[in-house]
């Protein structure tokens, strides 16, 4: 059995709103060479959502094909709670109910919140259909249209157009900031696309990648984009606002400063557009946070 260090209950600090659950560890989904062991993954993980700013954490994102390894973790470390787990569907849809059987076989470990998965651009509602055969109606069908590699304004608008499909379907649309190749890197003016078209179509989206807290100019001349940069970023979409700006900023404080000038009801709708992101390279950023005077 696993010992898993808890903080004194006295030491924990309450988590704003805007920052709820908000931040998922995605450390299982790097490559096969450089993922942690799921053993390391899991002890640091139980540990944070104990820890002092725990109620920031989010969920677990573990592929299909690492679900075994992650049970058989999980029974040796004997979590108190169950853990909140999203599924990324890596060996096709026809392993999704085998895996989501194991979950609900271990409700003392697990608990199933979302079945993620990659779609192709020309998604229709047959694809989707199938997606949703799958998916039970307490978990969230969570759905990547597959992005153009150029900047080619056709492929930019049939990728749209599969954002807005996917959402007015009721599945949520899954935008990819960061990866192993240039290309997972979205440009400013495609997120700032992408976030308004799920605004407008009244849905919630996840940002897959190892965001920092606050993005930076990379060195060939691009814009990294931050978890603070999407939170402003949806706030001022949510306002009809100017969205680039907040995603290209790198000015962390004025970034922090806009969001908590947010008011309680702003808060609520900025986390219903943006429920739920991944954090990198470290999976809980609060020391960040904490240095912009954000999590009290």
């Amino acid at each position: 059995m696993t010992t898993v260090p808890s903080a004194d209950p006295a030491d924990r600090l309450p988590v704003p709103p805007l920052f709820d659950h908000l931040v998922d560890d995605t450390s299982l989904l790097a490559p096969r060479g450089e993922a942690p062991e799921v053993a390391a993954v899991v002890t640091r993980y139980l540990a944070t959502r104990e820890g002092r700013h725990g109620a920031l954490l989010g969920q677990l994102v573990c592929p299909v094909s690492r679900l075994p390894a992650l049970v058989k973790e999980l029974a040796r470390s004997r979590p108190a709670r169950p853990v909140d787990v999203s599924l990324v569907v890596d060996t096709g849809l026809g392993a999704v109910p085998k895996a989501l059987s194991t979950v609900f076989s271990r409700s003392n470990l697990l608990t199933p919140r979302a079945i993620e998965t990659a779609a192709p651009v020309d998604v229709d509602a047959i694809w989707l259909e199938r997606v949703a055969e799958f998916v039970p109606d307490d978990v969230v069908a969570v759905v990547e249209p597959c992005r153009p590699l150029g900047a080619e304004e056709d492929g930019v608008a049939n990728w749209l157009d599969a954002v807005h499909r996917v959402a007015k379907h009721g599945c949520t649309p899954k935008l990819r900031c960061g990866g192993s190749r240039p290309s997972d890197v979205p440009s400013v003016a495609d997120v700032d696309r992408f976030v308004r078209v799920v605004a407008e179509a009244g849905r919630g989206f996840v940002a897959l990648g190892a965001l920092p807290v606050v993005g930076a100019v990379t060195p060939d001349g691009g814009s990294r984009l931050g978890v603070l940069n999407l939170l402003v970023g949806a706030a001022r979409a949510l306002a009809h606002g100017a969205v680039t700006e907040a995603l290209a900023s790198t000015d962390g404080p004025a970034l922090a400063h806009e969001a908590r000038a947010l008011s309680p009801s702003r808060v609520r709708a900025v986390r219903t557009l943006l429920p739920r992101c991944g954090a990198g390279p470290a999976p809980l950023p609060a020391a960040e946070l904490s240095d912009l005077h954000l999590l009290g």
